[in-house]
């Protein structure tokens, strides 16, 4: 009860800062724009809090989405999966060639990313057609945490590509060979293969990341680590190639630092959100003001929570309503209450 009386008073003195805000807005701004440091802070928080209301409000005026716009969604979502494993499986054989060729190891990193993008891609690609198969009967909440499960396999398998990639350009610098140069046939394949791929992950990186499916943006993460990874290691390739040798192995180890760092990182994201972590406070205060507006019946929300289950959030409320409320009246409250 004392959980539910202080999301109560903080809801009553956001309804009651955004009446003061709306009444007079010029002066709002100009209160922020002179204040100081935790004041000014304070302030602009308050700000976003009623923009997030705004978002509620929108949300409850245009209602859900429409099944044609899901349907749409889903489709660009499809299409954006496959085209990038077509183009990973194009990609991979001409930069086994550019390897061949040029014996650079910074660019053969490039290569084994290039065959496990295939082997990840493959595992989003099962995510994604198991979430759209649903047992009700054997999946009963249905299947939202396959998709961080196969981003984290999907991660683990770049992790680890980045640990192998380090090794062997240690290995290379402590052997301490100097390997043959390149000749001008040899640097036009590896200039030609590399820009095509380094072109082609940028644009498949700016369609990937535009979708709101979360294996889409996983898509989306790789095709621009694929970029990084293209130019860093022509440039390594080449700028060993014609200056010192040892700068190819370390461009290699420069890659693979970043590989391990950063999917590492994808790793612990999606660990988390399949623990069951809190909704932050923000969230938590929009689904508070959504709930208490929902219905006049509801004189307060008693408890919200708000934890992380696969890629959305599991919400549980309790309200409050008149005591000589019908029950089938409170059940329909109740029920069409539920998101």
């Amino acid at each position: 009860m004392v959980g539910g009386c202080a999301c109560d008073s903080g809801f009553r003195n956001s309804m009651d800062n955004s009446m003061l805000f709306w009444s007079s807005p010029s002066r709002y701004h100009g209160g922020i724009a002179g204040t100081k440091g935790g004041e000014k802070e304070y302030y602009e928080k308050q700000f976003a809090t009623l923009r997030s209301f705004e978002e509620v409000d929108s949300i409850e005026e245009s209602n859900v989405i429409s099944e044609e716009e899901e349907l749409m969604e889903q489709r660009q979502s499809e299409f954006a999966m496959k085209i990038s494993n077509y183009a990973n499986v194009v990609l991979l054989a001409l930069k086994i060639y550019a390897t061949v060729k040029s014996g650079s190891i910074a660019i053969a990193a490039s290569t084994l990313d290039s065959l496990l993008d295939l082997m990840a891609g493959g595992i989003l690609w099962f995510t994604h057609l198991s979430m759209k198969s649903i047992n009700v009967y054997k999946y009963p909440i249905g299947k939202l945490r396959v998709q961080p499960v196969g981003i984290i396999i999907f991660a683990a398998v770049m992790a680890t590509l980045g640990f192998q990639v380090f090794l062997q350009a240690v290995e290379k610098l402590v052997v301490n060979v100097t390997p043959d140069k390149l000749s001008p046939p040899q640097l036009m394949w590896l200039y030609s293969i590399m820009i095509f791929a380094t072109v082609v992950k940028l644009a498949l990186w700016f369609y990937c990341r535009t979708s709101g499916n979360n294996i889409v943006r996983a898509y989306a993460k790789d095709h621009y680590f694929d970029v990084v990874t293209n130019v860093v290691g022509l440039a390594a390739a080449v700028l060993g190639d014609m200056f010192y040798w040892w700068i190819d192995p370390v461009g290699a180890i420069v890659l693979a630092v970043y590989t391990i760092t950063n999917w590492s990182g994808t790793v612990w994201e999606n660990a988390v959100s399949l623990v069951g972590e809190s909704a932050p406070p923000e969230m938590l205060q929009k689904l508070t003001y959504l709930a208490i507006r929902h219905d006049p019946q509801i004189k307060r929300v008693d408890t919200v929570r708000a934890y992380t289950f696969g890629v959305l959030y599991f919400v549980e409320v309790d309200i409050e309503l008149p005591e000589d409320l019908p029950l089938k009246e409170a059940h329909a409250i109740g029920e069409s209450l539920q998101i």
